[in-house]
């Protein structure tokens, strides 16, 4: 895969419940923004989801905002890679199993 950059910033998902809304930008390394009524009990859990979907696509400078509503990690770690490539202008997907 390419090397990524992002370009604009981008948005995912929704603030349904059972959800995670995901908003991407430019920063100066990894900066996570939660909001979350469970952050106390799984806000670390969330923001590794995150953390590692940035680095299984090698991106080290972005702000993330994210709206947590109650989401599975499944679900945190496609809305992230969605707003990355969505951010990127990825053309191209390669979705991993």
């Amino acid at each position: 895969m390419e090397t990524l950059k992002i370009k604009k910033e981008a948005v995912a998902g929704t603030v349904e419940s059972n959800d995670i809304l995901i908003t991407i930008g430019k920063g100066s390394g990894i900066n996570i923004d939660l909001q979350s009524s469970v952050k106390k009990q799984f806000g670390r859990q969330i923001e590794n989801a995150i953390k590692e979907t940035l680095e299984e696509l090698n991106i080290t400078d972005v702000n993330v905002k994210a709206i947590d509503k109650g989401a599975l990690d499944y679900v945190i770690k496609a809305r992230t890679k969605t707003c990355i490539y969505r951010a990127c202008k990825v053309e191209n997907y390669e979705w991993s199993e």
